[in-house]
C-alpha cells in the first residue's frame, strides 16, 4: 500500500507517526521496531509500526495545533444489537448450557451503535480527549488509520497481557458494581473461575510451576465503578513468539468465559452482532526492548460509516438473575456515552 500520512497513535503515554510497516502477520512482532496492535474480537489483527514514539502525556500530541473538532451523538439516540427481552432471553440460554453441564461462565455482550450527528466534527481524537478527561483509565489508547477504515479509541480498566522481558502478565477483571458493597459472592466466584482459566492459558506458553497469582480479588476503583480484578503472572518459554502467546491466550478469558471453548460457541450461537474490536485488544509492542502492554478492548468506541459503535457486557453464571445483568450493561455504557455526547474543539 501507499504511504499512510494520516495514521497515528497514543499508546502508553506515547504519541506514534511515521508508518514504516503494516501488517496481520503476528511473527512480525518477535522482529524489530515499536507496534501500535489492534486485535479485533472478529477479524483480522492489525500492527502498524510507527517510526516516532515520542512521551506525550497529551492525547492529541503533535496534533495540537490542528484543527480537532468532535460533537458526539445524544445519549439518548443509541440503538442496541439486542433489546431487552432478547437479552434476558439470551441469558436464560446460557443458564441451561450451565444446567447441563456444557458451560460454566459466558460473557453476553450487545454493540450500540448511533449516527454521527456531523461529520464535520468526528474527528476521532476529540473523542480521546473527552475520554481522558471525563473518564481516565490505567490502559487508555487511541489508534486512527483513516486508510485502512481503523479509527478506534478506549478507555479500558482491564489488562489483557503486558511483557517485561521474558515475564508476562495479565489482570482479569470480573465483577462490577457503583460501589465495593455492590460486589457479590457472585462476582468473586465468577472472578476466582476466569482466573483458573487464564492461569491454564498462560500455563502454554510459560515455564512449568511458573504461573502465580499475585493478586487476587482485588478492588479497583474507576469512574463511576468498581471492579473486581486479579493478576497472573508468568516465565516466558524461550521459543514462545507473539504467535504462539496470543493463540494460547486469546480470546481474553473475561470476555469470554469457561471453559473457553464453549464459551465462544455460545456467544457465537446467542450475540447476533458481530463483536469487532469490542472485547478484542489494543496496545503496543516494543520489539527491540521485549516488552509490551495490551489492554482488553472494553470501555471502547471504534467508527465506521459514519456511525459511532460501543460494546457492553456481563459475565452470566448460574446465579445469574437476567434482570440484573441487563442492567449491568446499562451501568457500564451510562457513563462512557455521556461522555462521548460531548463536544470538543481545538
Amino acid at each position: 500500500m501507499g504511504p499512510m500520512t494520516q495514521a497515528f497513535a497514543h499508546l502508553g503515554g506515547m504519541w506514534a507517526t511515521g508508518v514504516s510497516d503494516v501488517t496481520n502477520d503476528l511473527g512480525a512482532l518477535d522482529g524489530g521496531g515499536r507496534w501500535a496492535v489492534l486485535l479485533p474480537y472478529s477479524g483480522l489483527p492489525v500492527a502498524i509500526r510507527f517510526t516516532s514514539w515520542l512521551e506525550q502525556p497529551s492525547a492529541l500530541g503533535p496534533k495540537a495545533n490542528l484543527p480537532t473538532r468532535w460533537q458526539g451523538p445524544a445519549s439518548n439516540s443509541w440503538s442496541s444489537s439486542v433489546d431487552e427481552p432478547e437479552y434476558v432471553a439470551a441469558v436464560e440460554e446460557v443458564r441451561t448450557a450451565i444446567a447441563a453441564g456444557s458451560v460454566y461462565q459466558a460473557n453476553i455482550c450487545r454493540v450500540l451503535s448511533a449516527k454521527l450527528p456531523d461529520k464535520r466534527q468526528s474527528d476521532i481524537a476529540g473523542l480521546y480527549e473527552l475520554l481522558r478527561v471525563g473518564n481516565p483509565a490505567p490502559y487508555s489508547g487511541m489508534i486512527c488509520a483513516p486508510e485502512l477504515g481503523i479509527e478506534v479509541v478506549t478507555a479500558s480498566p482491564e489488562l489483557f497481557l503486558e511483557r517485561q522481558k521474558g515475564v508476562i502478565r495479565s489482570g482479569p477483571i470480573k465483577g462490577t458494581g457503583k460501589v465495593a458493597g455492590d460486589l457479590t459472592a457472585k462476582d468473586e466466584a465468577e472472578n476466582v473461575m476466569i482466573v483458573d482459566l487464564v492461569r491454564n492459558d498462560l500455563s502454554k506458553v510459560c515455564a512449568t510451576g511458573s504461573v502465580t497469582v499475585p493478586d487476587l480479588l482485588k478492588v479497583e476503583a474507576h469512574p463511576g465503578l468498581v471492579h473486581l480484578a486479579s493478576y497472573i503472572s508468568g516465565t516466558l518459554l524461550a521459543d514462545a513468539g507473539w504467535p504462539q502467546i496470543i493463540e494460547a491466550t486469546f480470546p481474553p478469558g473475561s470476555i469470554t468465559g469457561a471453559p473457553k471453548s464453549s464459551a465462544i460457541r455460545i456467544i457465537r450461537e446467542l450475540e447476533p452482532a458481530p463483536r469487532e474490536y469490542y472485547c478484542g485488544a489494543i496496545g503496543w509492542v516494543d520489539a527491540d526492548e521485549g516488552t509490551a502492554c495490551l489492554a482488553v478492548a472494553i470501555r471502547t468506541f471504534w467508527k465506521s460509516a459514519g456511525q459511532l459503535h460501543f460494546g457492553t457486557g456481563a459475565g452470566i453464571t448460574w446465579s445469574s438473575d437476567a434482570q440484573a445483568e441487563w442492567r449491568e450493561t446499562q451501568l457500564k455504557a451510562a457513563h462512557l456515552t455521556t461522555v462521548a455526547a460531548g463536544s470538543w474543539q481545538s
